[in-house]
């Protein structure tokens, strides 16, 4: 159903009124993506760790005078973005636009109450699925994954719910999968019904009103449409953007930096119908040495991007004793380290909050006493030992592994009480950080861990893995302690020449 512009969209007759900032002046690579937009070319900008791509959508703007929409990641962005463009441009997030549409409808569900998990099995008429020997579903837990379905259904760019939107679960495979996905799916079906009735009694995620307005097919009006961050969309957005057929589409972002797809993002810079393809190389996070080690994993990437450094800073590459971050791969070895600096008597942070590392440590504590748990990633496991042979003989358990040798080696009530004793990062000696939610951000000063694992047999390096590498040595502005991924020197590929800045040696 396709229903009219102005009765969609609240940026008819609305403008940003922030004062333009005045800009350094433009490099090549700059000059050519505002020429390719003022001839009104739809754009991929491949834009490398810190080489000013809002900066660049400025300098786009002030080119085309036209009616424009920029859509940012998060709120934050969003309103920075709107002190800094010109006027003739709205800078939103995807959530406030569909707010805005459809969202008010539904605003007095918002910020509801918690919702008891009895509660929603009772209004979903959830019941008991047994799957064989110990392993029976309970109308709790069958809720729990139809709401969640619901989700990934609203991340996705499908119009109706279907298995493949059914999360997988730990301990549950093949046959039994499918039958318990056969299963929710009524439910998830029963649960959007619910979220979709202004008096319905299920828990309204601001996830619900953004999919209903994707759901409406909406044209925006506007002239140019640009979508920053690109490569960490969900899918929902970036459909959004790519059905506005009548405007001028620019996605930004960087493909080497898409690392979300497991929690549902797509990399939209890799399927975007673009008339041009144009890069950003020139860093001005970091000096040329840090510039060069994050070539060094570009280099194991499909990808002609290379960095250039800030020629006007300093950056150099060696050990740190009191590093501004600590960046890990797993949440276990962020808890080592919060558990060793707090030994120091360090003020730590933990980037995203101890919250679910405290309920895991609680869930496990259950376990360890002859209890289950309701942990939607333990509840089907009876016992402690029942999770730690699942972790060492199933392939499929591994990423809980660390968890588990974690709390073998700590205890829980260790973890526990690290988690509370964790401090603000305004207030931190250290904040320690997985290397994913390390994104976004910069610290002077950073030190690698050392769980970022060399491939067995030096085989070829993961293309996830080698994004997650090049992710974390950019997270630093000054000084790079790369303890943990040092052996990157070994796998150095000759002959694979990119475009923009020089090939480490």
């Amino acid at each position: 159903m396709r229903r009219s512009i102005a009765a969609m969209h609240p940026l008819v007759g609305r403008r940003s009124y922030s004062p333009v900032m005045p800009e350094l002046k433009p490099t090549a690579e700059q000059l050519q993506i505002v020429e390719a937009a003022r001839r009104g070319a739809n754009l991929v900008i491949q834009a490398g760790a810190g080489t000013g791509k809002t900066s660049t959508l400025k300098m786009v703007a002030r080119a085309r005078r036209d009616r424009s929409l920029y859509i940012a990641y998060n709120r934050s962005i969003a309103q920075e973005a709107g002190r800094s463009f010109p006027t003739h441009v709205t800078c939103r997030t995807a959530h406030s636009l569909a707010f805005a549409a459809v969202g008010k409808r539904f605003a007095h569900r918002l910020n509801g109450p918690r919702e008891l998990p009895s509660r929603r099995a009772e209004i979903l008429g959830t019941t008991f699925l047994d799957l064989g020997p110990q392993l029976t579903i309970s109308p709790v837990q069958m809720a729990r994954i139809a709401v969640e379905t619901v989700t990934r259904f609203c991340y996705s760019a499908e119009d109706d719910i279907t298995t493949e939107h059914v999360p997988h679960q730990h301990g549950v495979f093949g046959a039994a999968h499918a039958a318990l996905a056969a299963a929710v799916v009524p439910y998830a079906r029963r649960a959007w019904a619910d979220v979709n009735d202004a008096d319905g009694a299920l828990k309204f995620q601001h996830d619900h009103y953004l999919k209903m307005w994707a759901l409406t097919r909406p044209v925006l009006p506007v002239d140019v449409v640009m979508l920053d961050e690109a490569q960490d969309s969900n899918p929902v957005v970036a459909q959004l953007v790519h059905q506005q057929v009548h405007a001028q589409r620019i996605a930004v972002g960087d493909s080497n930096q898409s690392m979300y797809e497991w929690r549902g993002a797509c990399d939209a810079l890799g399927s975007w119908d673009a008339d041009e393809v144009l890069y950003l190389s020139r860093s001005w996070r970091f000096g040329h040495v840090i510039a060069e080690e994050a070539n060094r994993w570009l280099q194991q990437i499909d990808t002609p991007l290379r960095l250039l450094g800030n020629p006007a800073m300093r950056s150099h590459i060696g050990v740190l004793s009191r590093p501004a971050a600590i960046l890990c791969r797993t949440n276990a070895e962020a808890v080592r380290n919060v558990l060793s600096l707090l030994a120091q008597g360090r003020q730590v942070a933990l980037a995203g909050g101890g919250t679910e590392i405290k309920r895991l440590a609680e869930a496990a504590k259950e376990l360890q006493s002859g209890r289950r748990t309701s942990h939607p990633e333990l509840y089907v496991f009876p016992t402690w030992a029942a999770l730690q042979e699942y972790v060492e003989g199933d392939e499929a358990g591994r990423d809980l592994k660390p968890f588990v040798d974690l709390i073998d080696t700590h205890g829980a009530d260790d973890i526990i009480a690290a988690v509370d004793s964790l401090v603000d990062e305004k207030r931190c000696d250290t904040t320690v950080s997985t290397a994913h939610k390390s994104k976004g951000r910069e610290w002077d000063s950073v030190a690698i861990a050392t769980d970022f694992a060399e491939p067995i047999g030096r085989g070829e390096i993961p293309k996830s893995d080698a994004m997650l590498g090049y992710v974390a040595v950019t997270r630093a502005r000054r000084q790079l302690d790369r303890t943990g991924l040092a052996w990157i020197d070994k796998y150095n590929r000759p002959g694979r020449a990119g475009m923009g800045g020089p090939l480490a040696s």
